[in-house]
């Protein structure tokens, strides 16, 4: 057999002789044969196209780990592995994207000489508008669970809904919200209320620490968001879910931490299938007992006078199709009504769950 020298094969691979040396340390990419006396490596030219694959996935990003899993994988389940990588690469950057778009916005307004905008902090005038928000929260138990171990929260500035599991789970739920309510009560600039939110998060993870125990069969989900006067802060984990109607149409917010969505993002289910997956409830991260604090989803949410955000629990996004939601949340006047309708909707389609809902509406309040 005709075998390339580490020149050739790197230049015929686009791989420099220094990564193919380290690759063969790592087990990743092994010459098919080295000298016994000079220890000069050889390929054979069918190595081409492994080694160009590890050249692609680098030039991806993926850590070697990774590409060693994805070499040794047939083609069918390399691509699904490729697929649920750049998936997590996807949702990564379109976090840090709206935290740098916050930081241009944030930053510009405090540039010498920028009139920034009406009703931005710094820059009263005569023009700037009261904004606040109108709430409702309502908890139901459902049509066939014993108790509730949901809990929601509506107040001056804190939304939330968390959902318990276990035989702790409506404790676990309470604590969660608990400890965030004494943001109702802070000042809440928009360049520091990250900061704050997760400050008070790591309070709920305590809190609920606390009363699970060493364990993990109690804990709860937590979906929250914070008003600073300009800006909503979002804070997530689990599979409640925010929905924000704007002009219309309605858009789910938050990305559920379950089985069954990894399995969607990584392209190995449609989303029929996952309708009816039977571990379509199995959570992924949560508030609980045991382990290290999980990574939670936190970022801030620009914010239009008319916009109408949902908080709900599972219970009701499991079981009401999100064409009702948008339609419940459209024709209902009010917050009141259109957190009492979508607990209706629930229990109508057989309340299997508990069922919690916190819907509210930024209104102008008129100028200054």
């Amino acid at each position: 057999m005709e075998m390339l020298t580490i020149g050739a094969f790197a230049k015929a691979s686009r791989l420099s002789p220094k990564a193919l040396r380290l690759y063969d340390e790592l087990e990743l990419l092994r010459p098919a044969r080295v000298d016994p006396e000079t220890g000069y490596r050889y390929y054979a030219p069918e190595q081409l196209e492994q080694a160009r694959l590890v050249a692609w996935l680098r030039r991806l990003g993926m850590p070697l780990a990774g590409i060693r899993e994805v070499r040794a994988l047939e083609p069918a389940a390399a691509a699904q592995e490729i697929r649920a990588f750049w998936a997590r690469i996807e949702s990564e950057t379109a976090t840090r994207r709206d935290l740098a778009a916050f930081l241009v916005d944030h930053l510009s307004r405090t540039v010498p000489g920028n009139p920034g905008k009406p009703g931005d902090p710094g820059n009263p005038s005569k023009d700037t508008t009261m904004l606040e928000l109108r709430y409702s929260a309502l908890s139901d138990t459902g049509l066939v669970r014993p108790a509730n171990q949901d809990t929601a929260y509506a107040g001056t500035r804190v939304l939330a809904v968390a959902d318990g599991f276990g035989s702790g789970g409506a404790p676990a739920s309470s604590a969660a919200v608990e400890a965030l309510k004494f943001l109702d009560d802070e000042p809440l600039p928009a360049g520091s209320v990250l900061n704050l939110l997760e400050d008070a998060v790591q309070g709920a993870t305590q809190a609920v620490q606390e009363v699970a125990g060493p364990t993990n069969e109690i804990g709860t989900t937590l979906t929250a968001m914070v008003w600073t006067g300009s800006q909503l802060a979002l804070v997530h984990i689990g599979d409640s879910r925010a929905y924000l109607l704007r002009d219309g149409g309605l858009f789910r917010i938050t990305h559920d931490h379950t089985m069954v969505q990894s399995m969607l993002d990584e392209g190995r289910l449609t989303p029929d299938e996952a309708t009816a997956h039977p571990q379509r409830a199995l959570l992924l991260k949560a508030l609980t007992g045991s382990g290290p604090a999980p990574d939670l989803d936190v970022r801030l949410h620009d914010a239009l006078v008319g916009d109408r955000y949902l908080l709900c629990s599972d219970g009701l996004s499991a079981v009401v199709p999100e064409a009702t939601i948008r339609d419940t949340l459209t024709t209902a006047p009010g917050p009141d009504e259109a957190a009492q309708a979508l607990v209706r909707a629930a229990n109508d389609s057989g309340g299997p769950d508990n069922v919690s809902c916190v819907v509210a509406d930024l209104v102008n309040t008129g100028p200054q």
